[in-house]
């Protein structure tokens, strides 16, 4: 699935890495249920796989209902 709702927003794969990140990235994969629920509120987590930068791939998760995010640093 491509798009995704987020705390009541549309987000594309790009701009939920731009979300998790906090700041521009470089490419994004599929946006993709993570399969957990978040730690912070119970609600449902999604996850992307991104560049951050030309060396490195990051997945990182987000919570569909509240600001939690984390990545695989």
């Amino acid at each position: 699935m491509s798009n995704r709702v987020v705390q009541g927003r549309m987000v594309t794969p790009e701009t939920l890495a731009e979300l998790i990140e906090g700041e521009s990235i470089l490419e994004a994969e599929s946006i993709e249920d993570a399969d957990c629920d978040c730690p912070e509120c119970g609600g449902d987590v999604i996850r992307v796989g991104y560049m951050p930068s030309v060396t490195e791939f990051v997945v990182g998760r987000k919570c569909q209902e509240c600001d939690w995010a984390d990545d695989d640093r």
